[in-house]
């Protein structure tokens, strides 16, 4: 798969992600230049998990995301639909609950979790307002939901300095460091078919989140959105 289009296929999705499981934390460190790490520390800082808070960490792969909220003293729930990112999760963090799920019909309980969170993943998810929806459902009221996502520069000369990165720089990089290259064509297509932040924000008020609002990161590269259920 090397297209991107917003009506995804969640087996292919998941083959993807099998294939490039051995080095997609480096891979991500490379081509974001760095700013992967930062990134992850902004959603640890707005999860803002404390002992005894129990976290799902959706979309988490191998783990990685997961570590910034064990540090914390809070319980995490690693969840990921991708077999092959759990397998490299293990091996690398036995210690983690990794569980296999998908977003849109989650293994779990209502008002189960004081946080939900889930980074660079939503828009790999078929139905975006299902899944939404789900990460509503299993939240404890009062709890609330962190999005960290590509999404809309809001500058606009770098807007197009950053689009030509995606299409030209990011191939032949990710040739480079990666085991499928071509999982990261689309990857870089998909975020430039992903809505900007205002659009999200509103899909997440009518998945039923409440006090939606987002944080700008790297001048808008990235977006940090958070929601709340209401108590």
């Amino acid at each position: 798969m090397t297209r991107a289009s917003l009506d995804k296929q969640p087996h292919e999705v998941a083959a993807m992600f099998d294939d490039v499981a051995a080095k997609y934390d480096l891979t991500n460190d490379v081509l974001s230049l760095g700013q992967a790490r930062a990134w992850r520390r902004a959603v640890a800082e707005a999860v803002a998990a404390g002992p005894g808070d129990l976290v799902l960490d959706l979309g988490a792969g191998t783990g990685t995301s997961s570590l910034p909220f064990v540090e914390a003293g809070a319980k995490v729930v690693p969840c990921d639909f991708s077999v092959g990112m759990l397998t490299e999760g293990k091996r690398r963090h036995p210690e983690l609950p990794l569980t296999a799920g998908d977003a849109t019909r989650l293994p779990f309980a209502d008002d189960t979790f004081d946080s939900v969170t889930i980074s660079f993943a939503l828009r790999n998810v078929q139905e975006t307002d299902a899944a939404l929806r789900e990460m509503h459902r299993v939240t404890k009221p009062g709890g609330k939901l962190v999005i960290c996502e590509f999404s809309t520069p809001t500058w606009t000369p770098f807007r197009t300095v950053y689009t030509e990165y995606l299409m030209r720089a990011l191939p032949p990089v990710a040739t480079a460091v990666s085991s499928n290259p071509d999982a990261y064509v689309y990857l870089a297509e998909s975020i430039r078919v992903w809505p900007d932040q205002p659009s999200l924000a509103a899909r997440m008020q009518e998945s039923g989140w409440s006090k939606v609002a987002w944080r700008n990161l790297t001048g808008g590269i990235v977006a940090l959105h958070r929601g709340y259920k209401s108590a």
